[in-house]
This record gives C-alpha cells, structure tokens and sequence, in this order.
C-alpha cells in the first residue's frame, strides 16, 4: 500500500508525523518527495549506502547546421532555448526535457547532453529503507527526481510518501497513483484555507484520504465543521506540546519520548493498515 502525507502549508507537522509513522511501522519504506528541502533524514543516524544522480537532458545547438530560423525558440513554452540574429542561447535551467525542439529543427542541427538535476541518497534505519532527492540549486523543477524515487520503490508493500507542502507540481507528483492519503492540518484560519486546497486536489485526482490535525485543541472549531460539512475522515488529533517541539528541534523521534505521542502515531497506523501493521 502506497500512502502519501500531505500537507497544505509547511510547518504544520507533516514531516514528523512520516518520521514517527516509519519509526513505527513493521517493513516499511519512507521516501522524501520535499526534493527542494529535504529533512526526514534528519531524524535517523544511519550511513548512506548508495548515492543515485538524477540528469535531464539539454539542447546542444550545432551552429554550422543551425539557420537561425527560430522555430525552437517559438516551440519552447519555456524560453529555454533563444534564437538571436547571430546564435542560438540555451539556459540549461530552464529546459524541461521534452525534447521538442529537436523534432521541429528541420537542419538537424539540435542534439542533446546531460546535467545533473539533483541526487537520491538510500539508507537503511533498522532494516527497512529510506531514501530521498535533493534537487541541484539553480534547478526549477525536481519532478524528475520524484519520478525517479517513485520507480525506485514501486514494488515496496507499505511505501510511506513524505511528500512537498501545498499543491504544486511536485505535490501531485509525489500523490499520483497512491491507494491513500493523510492529510496533516493545524486548527488555524490558514490551515483550513490550505487545507481546502489540498482536498480540492486529492478529489481532482480521486484519492481517497483522511485527516490528522496536529497541533489540536489550540485554536478555531472552523476545521472540525469543515470535515463535518465535507463528510471528511478525521483520523486522529494530536495536542500542542511545547516539549513536542523540543524533541523534534533537537532531531530526535517523539515517539521514543512520548507515550503518548506513541499511542497517537500508532492508532494512525491501525486506522489505515491495521493492528498488524504496528512494530
């Protein structure tokens, strides 16, 4: 089972929550989607075992070919191929690989070499795998290293998904195709206005998902009429713990801490897989 944690906004808990849920889950694997600010492999002392680099492909102009028609710069939806009146400029961080303006360049003249986009790094916590991307500075878009996180741990049984905050491309990468997803909030004026969005996607795109609200009991009953309204699973809340904070701020799991921490991490996990899935 594929399950992606979701959330509308950062800070609201989503990585902690992966975090915990992994820690205590029997034969898991956790990927880190949050390509542009990886963290979840903050919280684990492990070694890493293998390093994968992620490249995408760029356009090489051969000018003694080109004419300077411009059609690949008309083509390019993303202006990262110029046509000038004496050359041809490509901006290699721009380009999104689809490889169009080869196929309208009718002098040949447009071949391909590769960059580095960014890497996954694999650890093992405990016998079970973990692996995240970190996207190169300077790059757009780390959809291709999600891709690629995505292929490496298609066969995995219980694949936890800690995905990016909001609903940008990289958010709907990371959720595509999984059989569940939770969504963490926080019970603030912001947290249901992100949070409406993140609902307004997942049923655009027909997963089925549940709610944790983190940080409960610490503001507006807005969200509770919410999930009311919208005939939304509300599968656990979770208090507002200065000592949470705490633990977390210093890269340890809260559930090693707190009991009942613990307690609510595990009845998440027997809500959405069941008693046999808690180590």
């Amino acid at each position: 089972m594929k399950i992606a944690l979701l959330s509308g906004k950062g800070g609201t808990g989503k990585t902690n929550i992966s975090v915990n849920l992994f820690e205590n889950l029997k034969n898991a694997t956790l990927i880190d989607t949050d390509v542009e600010e990886p963290n979840s492999h903050l919280y684990f002392d492990t070694k890493i075992s293998k390093t994968i680099d992620v490249t995408k492909k760029y356009p090489i102009i051969d000018m003694s070919k080109c004419t300077l028609c411009g059609k690949c710069g008309d083509f390019c939806n993303f202006n990262a191929i110029i046509p000038t009146k004496k050359k041809v400029i490509v901006f290699k961080d721009l380009c999104h690989e689809c490889l169009g303006c080869k196929i309208v360049c009718e002098e040949n003249a447009i071949s391909f070499d590769d960059k580095l986009t960014g890497k996954i790094f694999n650890h093992t916590v405990d016998n079970k795998q973990f692996l995240y991307g970190d996207l190169e500075v300077g790059e757009v878009s780390g959809v291709k290293i999600i891709e690629k996180l995505r292929e490496i741990t298609k066969d995995e049984n219980i694949l936890l998904i800690d995905s990016p905050p909001g609903t940008s491309c990289s958010a709907v990468s990371s959720v595509s195709e999984v059989d569940y997803a939770i969504v963490i909030a926080e019970p603030t004026p912001f947290g249901v206005s992100d949070l409406k969005m993140v609902v307004t996607m997942l049923r655009d795109i027909n997963i089925p998902f549940g709610v944790v609200i983190n940080k409960a009991f610490t503001g507006s009953k807005e969200i509770y009429d919410y999930l009311v309204c919208e005939n939304i699973e509300l599968i656990e809340e979770i208090k507002f713990d200065k000592e949470f904070a705490n633990i977390s701020g210093s890269g340890e799991l809260i559930s090693k801490k707190s009991v009942y921490f613990k307690e609510k991490i595990q009845n998440i996990i027997r809500k959405v897989l069941g008693d046999e899935y808690v180590s």
